[in-house]
């Protein structure tokens, strides 16, 4: 039922989102975070469905799933989706199932930089920011939208510097962290758009 391998210790980055479709910005991400967040490894939530968009331009899970894990390729990234086995529709009860599950496990929560704009918008996203660690990644052209974004506003007090990155996820959360580096122009929504016919 569990995405993979844990004990107590390990620190495990959680990156979720529909990967409708998965591409090489997302590998890109995960490696700056295992690095920079000295994380053991990643675990990519495919999630069922996202409640803010669209589920008609939506893949199926099994596709979704089966192109991310040609695309992770490396062995410290787990492409799971157990969510939709365990029933979560949101982020704040896939972290709790998690947490509760594996006990002594330090979490981190992944996003990109476009994510932070929108987190507001997730349901009980204070109880997700109390709950774990949170890395932003930067996006490019989404730097300033997340950093003035209402969430990044609320949670501005508790920002730590990248210096501290290495040990972050003992962080007490809340608690988030901007990671800046290679950043990929790629998207999900934009290949989507590409492959429709004309």
């Amino acid at each position: 039922m569990l995405p993979g391998p844990h004990a107590p210790g390990l620190r495990i980055g959680l990156f979720g989102g529909s990967f409708n479709p998965a591409h090489e910005g997302h590998r890109t991400a995960s490696l700056i975070a295992l690095n920079r967040l000295g994380l053991d490894r990643i675990w990519w939530l495919v999630s069922p469905a996202n409640p803010l968009k669209d589920p008609r331009d939506l893949a199926s899970l099994s596709t979704r799933i089966a192109a991310a894990r040609k695309i992770a390729r490396h062995p410290r990234i787990e492409v799971t989706g157990f969510e939709a086995e365990i029933g979560a529709r949101y982020t704040y009860e896939t972290i709790s199932y998690l947490k509760s599950h594996c006990p002594g496990v330090q979490f981190v929560w992944i996003m990109g930089a476009d994510n932070l704009a929108n987190f507001h918008r997730w349901q009980h996203w204070r109880e997700i920011a109390e709950s774990v660690p949170i890395a932003i990644i930067d996006r490019p052209g989404a730097t300033l939208s997340a950093t003035h974004s209402q969430a990044a506003i609320a949670l501005a007090q508790y920002r730590r510097g990248e210096s501290q990155a290495r040990v972050f996820a003992k962080e007490k959360p809340p608690a988030i962290l901007f990671l800046y580096g290679p950043r990929s122009t790629l998207s999900s929504t934009l290949l989507r758009q590409s492959a429709k016919p004309g």
